[in-house]
């Protein structure tokens, strides 16, 4: 249930409202919103009794929340989030483009590649300290190592880092060095890393699981937020299916399904979902046009020699390409919004 203040309601009513609750052993959220605060009950068992609440003072009106995701959901908050990684705003009504490579080879690999992607206009950079592959014996990354030439990366060109956490371990590690931290497919339903990711002082990318619905993927989204963290982006990455013509199957039907039932950001990964560099461009750009908040690509000045997924790798002239395609069908949206909006 939510709990919605009047307007201008004073703090100690709201203080109130949150002990009548924890007197009832359920779990209060306030949650600021534009013109007037509202609290979120958590961990009720079942219904709660409206009248308790709206005899206090400066309570407006109680909301039934019928999705058990709450606190994600639109029921709670109708505005949409914005996520700030770095100074960059993503959920604001631009379009980010995270790029880079897959996985951190080297100094001279990640700097080379963030200048290129930099000058042709991505937001951030992405590459992998610590990477969870199908096999044991593939490149698992270069860990610490790998995270200090992020933290170069950004000292250097000025763009905030993402990497990926795959145990509490490297969330450590990675909540010192990173300006995001990134939850891979393997990992969307890892509980104990989820609470550990809720608990961390930088924004979250939480990709959906390779199999996982997209209730199982905002119910995870759940376990961050419960834990405190606001600051969430939402990554489709494409999900396992019968089909060869490439490795999984993007699921851009997900973007606004997401977009209605969710106030959080939401980005595509058309280079997991291809598994080939030919498609990348065309699922980028359908990525825009279906109202996704941004993409995650890979980028490489190598891929026929990458330790890790070169082969769905843009080389770097591709990704300027890619970039002036998007900002072409930018303009075109904001014509057509100038012409019949």
């Amino acid at each position: 249930m939510l709990i919605v203040m009047k307007r201008g309601a004073e703090q100690e009513d709201i203080d109130r409202v949150v002990a009548r609750i924890q007197d009832k052993g359920m779990t209060a959220r306030p949650i600021p919103g534009g013109e007037r605060v509202a609290v979120a009950v958590l961990h009720n068992s079942g219904r709660v009794e409206e009248s308790a609440f709206l005899e206090l003072p400066g309570v407006k009106e109680t909301i039934p929340v019928t999705k058990p995701y709450k606190l994600v959901s639109r029921e709670t908050q109708a505005e949409d989030t914005q996520v700030r990684v770095g100074d960059v705003s993503i959920g604001n009504g631009g379009f980010a483009t995270v790029a880079g490579p897959c996985a951190v080879e080297s100094e001279a690999q990640a700097l080379s590649i963030a200048r290129e992607v930099k000058r042709a206009g991505a937001s951030i950079f992405r590459g992998g300290a610590f990477k969870p592959r199908t096999s044991p014996y593939a490149f698992q990354g270069l860990g610490l190592q790998g995270l200090q030439i992020l933290a170069r990366v950004r000292e250097e060109t000025g763009l905030p880092v993402v990497t990926e956490a795959v145990d509490s371990e490297s969330m450590d590690m990675i909540e010192e060095y990173a300006d995001m931290i990134q939850i891979g497919t393997r990992n969307m339903q890892n509980f104990s890393l989820l609470r550990r990711a809720g608990r961390a002082g930088k924004p979250v990318m939480l990709k959906r699981g390779m199999s996982a619905t997209v209730e199982e993927w905002l119910m995870a989204a759940e376990y961050l937020m419960e834990e405190g963290n606001t600051q969430i982006l939402l990554c489709e990455r494409g999900v396992r299916t019968f089909v060869r013509h490439s490795r999984n199957t993007l699921d851009l039907s997900a973007v606004p399904v997401v977009r209605q039932e969710s106030h959080l950001p939401v980005l595509v990964d058309p280079s997991h979902a291809a598994g080939r560099r030919d498609q990348v461009v065309p699922l980028s750009r359908a990525a825009m046009v279906v109202g996704a908040h941004g993409i995650m690509v890979e980028v490489h000045n190598a891929p026929e020699a990458a330790l890790s997924d070169g082969s769905q790798s843009l080389y770097p002239d591709q990704f300027e390409d890619l970039q002036k395609q998007l900002a072409a069908i930018a303009g075109a949206f904001s014509g057509y919004a100038e012409q019949y909006g």
